[in-house]
């Protein structure tokens, strides 16, 4: 019963994908695009992960992940290493495991938000304060790349919710219940979660999605919280302020998206799983001058998810997502104030899901050739340029 189940929800699922891919809309008219208007590059030979810009002290803080151990490394603007240390494992300082991307807050000092509570680190990484959490639980799902960190309001941050204790997944209806943002109070460690699923929203038709497929992607414009559910194409607006009300929806018109629109028994929900890097998703958003700036993942077509369900030796496997990558990458949507796709495409030269919007600026990781080692890595600073 389990896998007739599963098959149903898939079919319907893959029934849903070929639908859009006949009917995806023809309407943007590329009358906007995003150029290159400046780049940082900055001389280190590894895996960087760019954590955050800021282009008031002209600095970049990113990061090496090795096996056991996290560096830190804080670059100028002008290419040069300043500083590079270590603040994970068996250190007196240490944040003990990060939740967040770091955040720059002045033009000498960053913020880590981690297991060990909220320190703060000069750029040289000498502590300069640290606050313990006063309700702290690990977190269920975290990604540390500059796209998913806080945001600030006043002396707060707002951060996805981590916490999800007492939430019943086995009802269909758990979905209300759902808290998917939190304010963090760096000065006393308190977080106060908030702001809850709409009733709009296909998180609340009844039916049941896979772990996470919900995660919240968010900015904030002129005292309104930006927030995208995951694999759903809309753009909800709220009030900053309780009672965080709705202002407005604004649906995404996206180019041949394919995502999952929920299954009818919790049995299978495991088997979702199989969908969750197959399925389309929002990955950022940002706000310039009115414009929303989106990066998302479209999503695989009928075909490729079947055969994504199939059997593979390793080096098929291997094959199979090598070629999958290159045939879905990220892509970038503009849409003006009212909603209309004006722009939608892949960019050259650029890593579609690094996007980050700093004092007004927008910061993009350079994409290098994977078969090419080089001793640099860059971020191109872009602004909107309206087509003639």
């Amino acid at each position: 019963m389990k896998n007739l189940i599963f098959l149903f929800t898939i079919l319907t699922f893959l029934s849903s994908c070929q639908k859009k891919e006949h009917t995806a809309s023809e309407k943007a008219v590329n009358t906007v695009s995003l150029q290159k208007l400046d780049s940082i590059q900055i001389y280190y030979l590894g895996t960087p992960i760019v954590h955050d810009v800021d282009p008031l002290s002209e600095t970049v803080v990113f990061m090496e992940q090795k096996e056991f151990l996290a560096k830190i490394l804080v670059a100028d603007f002008d290419g040069n290493i300043l500083h590079s240390y270590l603040k994970s494992g068996d250190v007196p300082d240490s944040y003990g495991g990060l939740i967040s991307p770091l955040k720059i807050e002045s033009d000498s000092s960053f913020i880590a938000y981690g297991y060990n509570g909220f320190l703060r680190y000069d750029f040289s990484g000498k502590l300069l304060s640290q606050v313990d959490h006063q309700d702290f639980q690990p977190p269920i799902f975290k990604q540390l790349a500059m796209q998913f960190g806080m945001e600030k309001i006043g002396d707060r941050y707002i951060f996805e919710e981590q916490d999800y204790r007492g939430v019943n997944v086995r009802d269909s209806d758990h979905y209300k219940d759902l808290y998917l943002l939190s304010w963090l109070d760096p000065e006393t460690g308190e977080r106060e979660p908030f702001l809850k699923i709409p009733e709009t929203s296909i998180f609340r038709n009844g039916k049941y999605f896979f772990a996470h497929s919900w995660k919240p992607i968010f900015t904030v414009s002129e005292d309104l919280i930006y927030v995208a559910f995951g694999i759903e194409p809309v753009i909800y607006a709220f009030k900053s302020v309780a009672p965080y009300a709705l202002v407005k929806k604004i649906p995404l018109d996206l180019e041949e998206y394919r995502y999952f629109k929920g299954g009818n028994d919790y049995s299978s929900v495991a088997n979702f799983m199989h969908l969750r890097n197959r399925t389309g998703r929002i990955e950022a958003i940002n706000i310039i001058d009115g414009y929303y700036i989106i990066s998302y993942f479209p999503g695989f077509n009928r075909v490729d998810i079947e055969q994504g369900l199939m059997n593979k030796s390793p080096e098929e496997a291997t094959f199979f997502r090598e070629r999958m990558q290159e045939k879905y990458p990220n892509r970038i949507a503009i849409f003006d104030s009212l909603g209309n796709r004006l722009n939608d495409f892949v960019p050259k030269g650029l890593v579609a899901e690094e996007m980050l919007l700093r004092n007004g600026e927008l910061w993009m990781v350079g994409k290098e050739d994977p078969n090419t080692e080089k001793d640099y890595f860059k971020l191109y600073k872009l602004v909107l340029k309206k087509m003639e």
